[in-house]
């Protein structure tokens, strides 16, 4: 995931803590999260929460100049954000856009 400027993210239940998750969208997983021995299955539903990674046909991967060549779908996340039971953000990197005045200042280049 690292050569990537953004993947989606969403949440998926599944059964148990150790199932690999089904995909059932139109373009490619790309990674998921992977739950300990520990991990508690929903009390209301008994299933597994899940982060699942995923990217489009249409996103910038597959088509630079395309629908998100300068910007990131809703539910995209920079894969160099992601961190164990930490949930992933956007940044000025995977918007396409320039630096913003904080990073400037601290002198960070992008790509990161």
């Amino acid at each position: 995931m690292n050569g990537l400027d953004y993947v989606r993210q969403s949440l998926d239940r599944l059964p148990t803590h150790k199932a690999k998750p089904a995909y059932h969208r139109d373009g490619r997983m790309i990674g998921y999260a992977i739950l300990g021995p520990g991990a508690k299955a929903s009390h209301a539903s008994g299933t597994f929460r899940r982060r699942v990674f995923w990217l489009l046909p249409h996103d910038r991967d597959s088509q630079p100049d395309g629908l998100y060549a300068k910007s990131a779908p809703a539910e995209a996340v920079d894969p160099r954000t992601l961190e164990p039971r930490v949930k992933g953000y956007k940044t000025e990197r995977s918007e396409d856009g320039p630096p913003s005045r904080a990073m400037q200042e601290l002198g960070i280049q992008l790509p990161l």
